[in-house]
């Protein structure tokens, strides 16, 4: 039951909300919280208030409180992603929101909500991207400035900042890689046609274009050579979305030789090996790469090693157990 004192003084804070008396009310509500933490309206009403005072910040700390008091009461995150809109943490207000849908997954506040901070966020993103993309044209970094724009038109395409400073950059771009490519010799324009396959999900005709590669630089001694360890790697990577493991790990081994603590090649020969359920072996390869500086291995390639360690684990110990 409700405490009868608790509830009076919400009744009063009500009053003074209505009234457009918003301080006063705040501290009616906190005398309630105070009585009772445990009454999610409380805190809600308390947020109301510092949201219509524009004191996001406490707005913020109330709805937290409100979540903390009834995890299933769906206004806290509403309250909570409108405290954090407020403040600009779009990330955040999205993570809220997302909490909250899966609380209520039709709640069409919530829904509009989300959608709008999209929107808001999305337009950040391309703002940020042109803002680069600037500077790097500025900088003469011309190739660089067309790969951000590149990035920029994935997420709003039909943009027209983003179109106008293509129509500036593209032609730029496009007669400097004329010119870098009438400099390329036989093998480099294999492995550019098999890059070029491969971002258009042709794998096997990617494949084709780094083995022509491959096989000239061996017939020229250069089997080794840095272009050729690239092919190598890239080609791998064609194998493993075609799931042809064998080829995988062949490819990987041949760059492991060259070098040893590839950890691209160290990581994509253990998801092979796991594909062809050679288990201890990809758990080998994976110990190599967490036994590596964490600033050689990155935080990506770590949480996925990490990840595929106790999954491996977990398998060979199963083995084990069936003997």
């Amino acid at each position: 039951m409700p405490n009868a004192q608790a509830e009076a003084l919400k009744g009063q804070g009500n009053q003074f909300f209505k009234g457009g008396q918003y301080a006063a009310a705040i501290e009616k509500y906190k005398e309630a919280t105070s009585i009772d933490p445990n009454v999610p309206a409380y805190w809600s009403n308390m947020a109301a208030c510092y949201e219509k005072l524009g004191k996001y910040d406490e707005m913020a700390e109330a709805a937290r409180s409100c979540i903390k008091a009834d995890r299933t009461f769906v206004k806290g995150y509403f309250r909570l992603a409108t405290a954090q809109k407020g403040q600009n943490d779009l990330a955040g207000c999205i993570k809220t929101l997302e909490s909250g849908l899966a609380v209520q997954s039709s709640n069409p506040d919530l829904k509009r909500m989300k959608k709008e901070v999209q929107e808001l966020l999305r337009g950040e993103q391309v703002a940020g991207y042109c803002s680069r993309a600037e500077e790097q044209m500025q900088s003469g970094d011309i190739a660089g400035a067309y790969k951000t724009l590149e990035l920029a038109s994935r997420i709003d395409a039909g943009n027209p900042d983003i179109e106008r400073m293509m129509s500036r950059v593209k032609p730029k771009y496009e007669a400097m890689e004329a010119r870098r490519k009438a400099g390329l010799s036989a093998t480099e324009i294999y492995k550019e046609r098999g890059d070029e396959r491969y971002k258009k999900a042709d794998f096997e005709g990617a494949i084709e274009e780094y083995t022509k590669c491959i096989d000239t630089l061996r017939a020229d001694g250069k089997g080794q050579s840095e272009l050729a360890m690239k092919a190598y790697s890239n080609r791998a990577a064609c194998y493993k979305q075609i799931s042809n493991f064998d080829g995988t790990v062949e490819d990987c081994t041949a760059v492991l030789e060259v070098d040893p603590e590839n950890v691209k090649a160290l990581i994509r020969r253990a998801q092979a090996l796991e594909g062809l359920e050679r288990y201890r072996f990809a758990l080998q390869d994976i110990k190599t790469v967490l036994s590596m500086p964490f600033d050689k291995v990155g935080k990506a390639n770590f949480d996925l090693a990490n990840g595929m360690q106790h999954r491996l684990n977990r398998t060979v110990q199963q083995l084990k157990a069936m003997g």
